[in-house]
């Protein structure tokens, strides 16, 4: 995860506080909770899945108070059930103030987390993996990504600028421009090369580059097949993906095809969030 001291996190809890305070404050809190209130409360999840997210909950309770105290009840990574306690939160009235904040990223980190150890159970057992994309939040990749990670996912490209990836809008440049991608592979020699294909021919092209992975987009099970044998045939380190219309009920099916990486997007940019709240006086 982002070390509790990255600017990039730190910046982020602030705008989010930023947002719900406004230029009056908490107005609840302030006119209708005593200023010498003292709350103890605990953050309670009410649905099964994988908890991700606390050392940013508490970074939020911290930035709106140093007075408050959040003592974890639980691990990133862990399967939690309902009713279970995640949390112990006390301090004084800020507590409310910080309350929704802290819950909004945590519920949404331990939503992605739960979706990814979903699809990461369904392969089990296979030698594909599930990789997540750049279908993220934007400002919250690199939570987006952790959350993956706590879930047993794995972590595709961070960025632009780890990992070369050709789609349709630069196919037709690499194969007017083979020479481009040697001249590319000399200049940075340790990044990846991935070329997406659609079509057989495409599939001819990603070879003849010597692309480090090629990515099956969008492709009919029985086409599926016959490109993994082709690929497997005339380039066996070759490592092969699958995206597009992945789903928890057809990942598995797909997975015993004999690919190595599964790409889903839905692992970030349609996880719902976990069920959680904060109870005081608990």
């Amino acid at each position: 995860m982002p070390g509790r001291a990255n600017p990039a996190l730190k910046a982020l809890i602030r705008a989010a506080l930023a947002e719900d305070l406004g230029a009056q404050g908490d107005l609840s809190t302030k006119w209708f909770t005593p200023t010498a209130a003292r709350l103890k409360g605990r953050i309670v999840v009410k649905a099964p899945g994988v908890v991700c997210g606390l050392d940013v909950a508490r970074e939020v309770f911290r930035a709106v108070s140093s007075k408050i105290r959040f003592q974890s009840r639980a691990k990133d990574g862990d399967r939690v059930r309902p009713g279970q306690s995640l949390a112990d939160v006390t301090g004084p009235r800020e507590v409310l103030t910080a309350e929704r904040t802290a819950l909004n990223f945590l519920q949404r980190m331990s939503g992605v987390a739960t979706l990814a150890r979903a699809f990461a159970d369904q392969v089990k057992g296979t030698s594909a993996k599930v990789y997540d994309t750049r279908k993220t939040l934007p400002g919250w990749r690199a939570l987006d990504k952790y959350a993956v990670r706590c879930g047993g996912g794995r972590n595709h490209r961070l960025g632009l600028y780890d990992m070369v990836m050709l789609k349709d809008n630069h196919l037709e440049v690499a194969r007017q421009s083979e020479d481009r991608l040697e001249r590319f592979r000399k200049a940075h020699p340790g990044v990846p090369i991935l070329i997406e294909a659609k079509t057989r021919g495409q599939v001819e092209m990603a070879l003849s580059c010597g692309a480090d992975i090629v990515l099956l987009d969008n492709m009919a099970s029985a086409e599926l097949r016959r490109m993994i044998a082709l690929i497997r045939s005339r380039a066996p380190m070759t490592r092969i993906e699958v995206s597009g219309g992945v789903s928890l009920e057809n990942v598995r099916s797909i997975a015993r095809l004999g690919v190595d990486r599964i790409s889903v997007g839905r692992l970030t940019h349609s996880a719902p969030a976990l069920d959680m709240s904060l109870e005081i006086g608990s």
